[in-house]
């Protein structure tokens, strides 16, 4: 009987190549996990709202555009956007016209009435589709605008430092309601477009002080203002 013969190793660029393909494997597992958190993490708005892509101009809109420029505006464009969505300029894939103020009801919302001291109060913006018809609205970070006053004195506008503002349009069905996912905190300092970089902005007063805070998104705004209070 002739004795088995005997296996043979593989070479070392054998093993080489199945370590590069392991490695490979990897790497590939790693990336589909850390895309899926980042979808999560970076959806700003919770519901079931249907995203539409934001089209870019093509180069005769933009000269519409241009030549329109001289219009009168109905409200003041935020002066760390480029180009904030009206409710008219929205406009979805699927046809649903863009949402007016009479179809959508926009709320403000402070995560607490009163806040302790050094404790940074946070916001939140809900609005609702009260028509019986689906519309689309922009609810990117360009189109919303957060206030807080006390008294005629204005404190903090979200808009005076905001970076990188961006636009998302998305079909409200008709009874829908959505909510930002994030709250967006407020540091307790006198905002300006003059001093976002500094660390020398007032402190707004506590010990009770009372504030209200005013919302708008997609160019519809909120009928009050929600009030709460600094310790």
């Amino acid at each position: 009987m002739s004795s088995p013969t005997p296996r043979r190793r593989p070479s070392p660029a054998v093993y080489r190549r199945r370590r590069l393909v392991a490695l490979l494997l990897a790497l590939i597992v790693v990336a589909a996990i850390v895309a899926g958190i980042w979808a999560v993490v970076a959806q700003p708005w919770r519901s079931n709202a249907t995203e539409t892509p934001v089209v870019s101009p093509s180069p005769s809109a933009s000269a519409s555009a241009d030549a329109a420029a001289s219009a009168p505006a109905d409200a003041e464009t935020p002066a760390a956007a480029e180009e904030s969505a009206a409710p008219d300029d929205a406009a979805a894939a699927d046809g649903a016209p863009a949402c007016n103020a009479g179809d959508v009801t926009v709320e403000g919302a402070t995560s607490k009435e009163s806040y302790a001291s050094g404790e940074n109060p946070e916001f939140s913006i809900t609005l609702t589709n009260t028509s019986d018809a689906d519309c689309t609205i922009n609810v990117g970070t360009s189109a919303q605008s957060f206030t807080v006053t006390s008294g005629s004195d204005t404190w903090w506008r979200s808009t005076d430092c905001q970076a990188e503002p961006s636009d998302m349009i998305v079909t409200l069905a008709a009874g829908q309601t959505v909510s930002s996912a994030e709250a967006l905190s407020w540091d307790r300092t006198r905002s300006s477009v003059d001093t976002c970089d500094s660390a020398d902005r007032a402190q707004a007063p506590g010990n009770g002080a009372s504030y209200h805070l005013a919302v708008e998104i997609g160019g519809i705004s909120a009928n009050g203002t929600t009030q709460f209070f600094l310790n």
